[in-house]
């Protein structure tokens, strides 16, 4: 079966239903994911209700309702058959209603994003590609490349004028003073979450007709270069992309947005900016800066649980999958990064692979998860799981004994 034959049998799944509860991950692609199918639905009169979350117990699933899991689902065996996901992670649902990439051969780490694939569903459902610039979020949200079909859907948009590419600095913000402060994307040691370390590297970069945009690259490289990867500060400037049908039209600004607030429990306000109600975008903004902020403040006090070994804790669970992606990124790890925080009895665990590491983390995290009772996985260099408390220690031993292997 072709990746368009699968997303045709979702896609006329979904058209059969009156009602569909949809369940889309908390992050940006997977709230990207989930409202490019919400509009798709909207314009066929197709009914539903959207929820952002972190995981769906199948349990919660409705028999009397039709469900579908954005960026969500593929990891989980035991689904009702009847289930519709629309995802890019390891598969082992067996489901008639399943459109991943991977099950195609397509490689969804780096090629086919959960809101990329949602979006061939939504082609099959009408004329729905005006809803181009919602992948963008996912192909960044998710570490993605604009190659295979993520980059087909892009020269498609540009085809179309949804995207319209340009270079600039890629930081997030309404400002430059904001952008420099909330810079986790990268994480830049002894600039962000410091005011006067921003007010001082605007200043030494002001000329006489505003900053000069080389010297206040140069001055923020300098200042941060000892703590921060190169792969980390080649992030400050490059492709930009305008999505001229977005609310916020600036791509890494849109992603920032929609996932800090999916991620801090304002899932309807991410939702609400993908479906172009631009009523509380200051509201979003300013959930994104503490967010942001919170980040920061725990990335300054992040040091290995042991001696070594680029194990970490993280007192915020909420927190823990940008602190791993911060860690991994934009220091420097010769080994995969392991980031648990204590939610109540539950653990969260996020897993990162730096670049240049090779080692598989979803089958490893799935499988060590399993074996303490919990459930996880994810993709090739992120991955992530939730297990009961008491079994921290023994997956960490698993963890440390798989990566000595």
């Amino acid at each position: 079966m072709s990746l368009e034959e699968a997303a045709k049998t979702v896609a006329d799944q979904i058209r059969r239903q009156q009602y569909v509860e949809v369940y889309a991950h908390h992050d940006a692609d997977g709230i990207a994911a989930g409202a490019i199918l919400c509009h798709a639905m909207l314009r066929t009169g197709i009914r539903f209700r959207m929820r952002i979350c972190a995981e769906v117990p199948s349990a919660s699933l409705s028999h009397d309702a039709a469900s579908l899991l954005c960026d969500l689902g593929s990891g989980m065996e035991n689904l009702p058959p009847e289930t519709m996901v629309v995802d890019h992670h390891l598969p082992l649902f067996t489901g008639q209603f399943h459109a991943n990439p991977r099950l195609e051969k397509i490689d969804g780490d780096r090629e086919l994003s959960a809101a990329g694939m949602a979006y061939i569903v939504a082609q099959e459902m009408g004329d729905n590609r005006d809803l181009a610039g919602l992948v963008i979020p996912g192909i960044i949200g998710d570490g993605q490349v604009f190659a295979g079909r993520n980059l087909e859907i892009f020269n498609e948009g540009v085809a179309n004028g949804i995207i319209v590419p340009d270079r600039g600095m890629m930081l997030p913000g309404r400002d430059m003073a904001e952008k420099w402060l909330l810079a986790t994307c990268p994480y830049l040691e002894g600039i962000s979450g410091d005011d006067s370390a921003v007010a001082d590297l605007l200043t030494g970069a002001q000329g006489a007709n505003g900053f000069r945009l080389d010297t206040l690259m140069s001055l923020a490289v300098l200042k941060s270069a000892p703590q921060t990867s190169a792969e980390g500060l080649a992030r400050l400037y490059g492709d930009t992309l305008h999505l001229q049908r977005e609310v916020i039209e600036d791509a890494h600004a849109l992603t920032a947005v929609i996932d800090a607030c999916g991620k801090s429990g304002h899932g309807d306000l991410a939702v609400a900016l993908c479906l172009r109600s631009s009523a509380e975008i200051e509201r979003a903004w300013e959930i994104t800066r503490r967010y942001h902020l919170d980040v920061i403040g725990a990335l300054k006090t992040a040091h290995p649980a042991k001696e070594g070994e680029a194990v970490y804790e993280c007192q915020n669970a909420t927190l823990a999958s940008d602190i791993a992606d911060v860690l991994s990124r934009d220091r420097v790890h010769q080994v995969p990064v392991l980031v648990y925080a204590r939610s109540g009895e539950a653990c969260r665990i996020s897993a990162r692979s730096p670049h240049g590491v090779t080692t598989d983390l979803g089958p490893l995290v799935r499988n060590l998860a399993a074996a303490c009772g919990g459930n996880g996985g994810g993709h090739h260099s992120r991955a992530g799981a939730t297990i009961p408390c008491d079994q921290l220690e023994t997956f960490v031993k698993g963890w440390q004994e798989a990566l000595a292997a």
